[in-house]
């Protein structure tokens, strides 16, 4: 098993973000988190990453608690997380952005990965010297998926990454993931986009108000009647 988290509950303050969420991800698997704007999703992604902090449960990864590890020594172990909104440093280069997800690795091979990279985004190679700041969303999105692979993930996190996207770049956004998949990552994926992450997910996890309310695999979910109604327009 890849992931698996027992128990977490979450605050901000008084208020009770993540109530008692357990799920797990297998080594291979895509599984989406699905649920609307304030179900949760993002803070499980960040509790997972450790930028958050439960106050009961486990998080185990790869075989190893994670509970207590600090952000950095969670991607050395091969957790790499993509937050919503793509971060990347709007100043810096499309090459430098790469050279800066290099930390936990050896300079030695970072021109290899950086290679990779290209072979796997093409558009970025064509911006490679352009700064972060002037790409379109679409290419920021991959800057950010780009850089989380200069870490050699074994799992990637991916916060909605079709947000703000047309249509088109949305598509080309989930054939990257699901290319990703085959390559050998793992992918836990938060995702509005419900429909799009359903397709190429191997399982699903409903959230609503903080608590997960439904689990199944991914074709299932897409043809319960409560799902397709709430979240899959019809």
């Amino acid at each position: 098993m890849m992931l698996k988290v027992s128990d977490i509950n979450v605050y901000y303050g008084s208020i009770h973000a993540i109530k008692d969420i357990t799920f797990e991800v297998n080594d291979g698997e895509v599984v989406t988190l699905i649920g609307a704007n304030g179900a949760g999703k993002s803070t499980i992604l960040k509790t997972v990453s450790g930028l958050l902090r439960s106050k009961t449960g486990s998080i185990e990864f790869d075989g190893h608690n994670i509970d207590h590890t600090a952000s950095h020594t969670i991607v050395k172990q091969g957790l790499a997380h993509v937050p919503e909104g793509r971060r990347v440093f709007l100043q810096m280069s499309v090459q430098e952005n790469l050279e800066m997800g290099n930390y936990t690795q050896s300079n030695v091979t970072m021109g290899a990965r950086i290679e990779q990279v290209y072979e796997q985004f093409p558009r970025l190679l064509e911006r490679r010297k352009q700064v972060a700041g002037t790409l379109s969303g679409g290419e920021q999105q991959m800057l950010a998926m780009g850089r989380a692979l200069m870490s050699q993930p074994k799992l990637l996190m991916l916060d909605e990454p079709s947000m703000g996207l047309a249509p088109l770049l949305v598509e080309q956004i989930f054939d990257i993931i699901q290319n990703l998949n085959k390559a050998g990552v793992t992918i836990l994926l938060v995702e509005q986009n419900a429909h799009m992450a359903l397709n190429i997910a191997d399982r699903a996890y409903v959230l609503e108000t903080g608590k997960i309310i439904l689990s199944d695999s991914a074709k299932a979910l897409q043809a319960n009647d409560a799902v397709r109604k709430a979240y899959l327009g019809g």
